[in-house]
Order: C-alpha cells, then structure tokens, then sequence
C-alpha cells in the first residue's frame, strides 16, 4: 500500500498555494513538447528551458505543451507565469496525490486525471497524475513521468492531420488525451478479468493459502481502481453539461461518448468486485468443506473402533473366572467378532450414504 500513500510532510505548516512537489522522489530531466498547429501548419518543438517561449496572440494556432515531469517546481512556475495560472493549480499540479476532478477558472479550466498502467514484473496496477490547463487556444498537460508514450498516437495525428483534430480546438485536443486515458482502463480491466479467470480455476481446485494472498491483492487492486476512476464519472459528467465557455456545443456528443465509456468501466469493476468477493466465498466454503471431509472420515473411524475398544476394554480387565479365558477359540472368536462388526459397520454407513 506504500505505493499509493503520498507523504504529505512537506506541506505542513506551508500556506496554500506554495508550490512543493508531493509524491514520488525523482531526479530525471523533465521533458517539455510544445506543438503548435492549426488546420494548414503543425510544429513541434522539444526544449528543456521555457525561457524564450511566449503564448501565441494568433488565436487560430493551438498550442500544446506537454511537459514530463512534476518534480520540478521551476518549469511549473514559468508556466505559470506564462499562461497566468492560479497558484492553487500550481500546488495540484505538483502535488500527485489529487483524486480526479474539473475546476472552473476565468482563463482556463483545470482537470486532474488518473493514468493508469499495469506493471507485469510486480503484477500490480500503477498510477500516475495527469494535469490538464485548458483555455481558448492552449492546453497545457502534466504528467508525472513519460510512461510509455502515452500521447504518442495523438501526436501522429496532428503530425499527419488524420481526422478533425486539427480542424478542431483545444477542447477537442483535451477530449482526446481524455479519451486517450480512458481507454487505457480497458487494457487494465482485460488483464484484471484473466487473473480473475485463473483464480477461479485454482480455488476450486487448489484452495491453498497463496491463492488467498493472489485473491486478497486482486481486491485490494479493485478498490485502489475504483478510487481512480469512479471521481472521473463526475467530472466528464461537468464537462458534458456545457456549462463552461472554453468546451464548444460540437465537443458535447464526444464526451458523452467517454462518459459512457467511464460507466462501462465503473460498472465492470463493480461486477468485478462481487465476482472476487463471491471466489471468497468459494473459498471459505471450500475450506469448510474439506475439514467436514476430514472430520467426517476421522469420525467413521472412532465411531467403527469404540465398540472394538469396548470389546477389547472388557477382556482387557484382570478377572482370574472369564469363561473365554479357557476357551481354546476364544481368541480367533473375539478377532472374527470384532472384525465383522467393523465390517457391518460400514456397510450400514454406505447404505446410509454416509461415506
């Protein structure tokens, strides 16, 4: 659970607004992308400084600046002094431990995202903070570290001009990474479903205490999913209304689209969550089943020997006058005795379905 905790100490005592980078330690270099681009032209530019760049005033050229790294509180200010942003948004950006949400401001609207990644060397679901500054003709995104490439297809499609991302905003701009993002969750749902499809193999058939641990990390994974993404059903749900001037009439159709796509999702996680707690279930009755097993045969057996016990109790005692005492066949008797009572014993259990 450490991985998910972010240490807030260095908060403490500081007034809102002040700017201090909160989550995981990282030295790297942080990267910017600036991409400008309109319906005729595109360009990209990759810059570690920001010391030379100035918004554009020509409001048909979108320009997207992506910067990779949080950690970094230098370039976050220049940005924001760049682009006026609010220093409560400056604090959320640098800040990773923020739940998904939109908040409305005078030049922009602010969105925070959960992107989410699935590490098959510790099988275990990673996430990472994304920051959207959305205004007229700019966006802005932060995210924590460059996983993977994300936005590498969205590039290629205003590298290219495929389809209506450049003859559209820069709404449309953050709908795709929000789109983007989302449809991330699937690959995360598709390798939580086959992990649940072999758990359920092996409680069935080997309910051990490994498969308890594998069942306890899945649902803890699914809780720490549903935390992520559930916030974000509220938020497109805002951004869907059309209440904010910088998300144009046309967008509305397509962010109902991903609204839709985040039920899916939620709506999986919870099936998700009550097919994990009914393996539980599985399991515990599994366990329960094989102690009845085990208590039933160690019951068979006392109840087939406590009559030999009394038998063998019985000439077991020191009386000097037992007539079997004497008796030549008295010790084969007794043997044959006892052994055909066993036997009819179990033969009564069988015919009582009891074994």
């Amino acid at each position: 659970m450490r991985r998910r905790l972010k240490k807030m100490s260095a908060k403490v005592g500081l007034p809102p607004g002040t700017l201090v980078h909160v989550g995981e330690e990282k030295t790297g270099k942080v990267g910017v992308s600036i991409i400008e681009y309109s319906d005729e032209r595109t360009g990209i530019r990759e810059r570690d400084s920001l010391d030379d760049f100035h918004p554009s005033e020509n409001k048909s050229l979108i320009t997207w600046i992506n910067v990779d790294g949080v950690h970094s509180t230098d370039i976050i200010e220049k940005i924001g002094n760049l682009f006026n942003l609010h220093p409560l948004t400056l604090e959320d950006i640098a800040h990773t431990g923020q739940t998904p949400k939109i908040e409305d401001y005078d030049d922009y609207l602010f969105i925070v995202l959960k992107m989410l990644h699935y590490n098959e060397m510790l099988e275990q679901i990673d996430t990472e903070q994304v920051s959207l500054c959305l205004g007229s003709n700019f966006l802005i995104s932060f995210q924590e570290e460059k996983t993977g490439n994300i936005f590498a297809p969205v590039i290629d499609r205003i590298k290219n001009g495929k389809g209506r991302i450049r003859k559209m905003g820069a709404d449309y701009l953050a709908y795709t990474l929000i789109d983007t993002i989302v449809d991330r969750y699937f690959l995360i749902l598709e390798k939580i479903g086959e992990k649940i499809e072999v758990l359920e193999e092996n409680i069935v058939n080997h309910p051990t205490q490994e498969v308890l641990h594998a069942l306890n990390t899945l649902k803890r994974e699914m809780i720490f999913l549903r935390r992520s993404v559930w916030p974000l059903r509220e938020v497109l749900s805002i951004m869907g209304r059309g209440e904010s001037s910088f998300i144009s009439e046309s967008l509305l159709v397509y962010l109902r689209d991903v609204y839709d796509h985040t039920i899916r999702i939620i709506e999986t996680i919870e099936a998700y969550r009550d097919i994990l707690s009914g393996i539980l279930d599985i399991y515990l009755s599994s366990i329960s089943n094989r102690i009845n097993e085990v208590m039933k045969v160690l019951t068979i057996i006392a109840t087939i020997f406590m009559p030999l016990t009394f038998i063998a109790g019985i000439y077991g005692m020191n009386f000097k006058y037992m007539p079997e005492l004497e008796w030549a066949w008295g010790y084969p008797a007794i043997l044959a005795f006892m052994a055909a009572m066993g036997i009819c014993m179990l033969i009564y259990f069988r015919i009582r379905k009891w074994i």
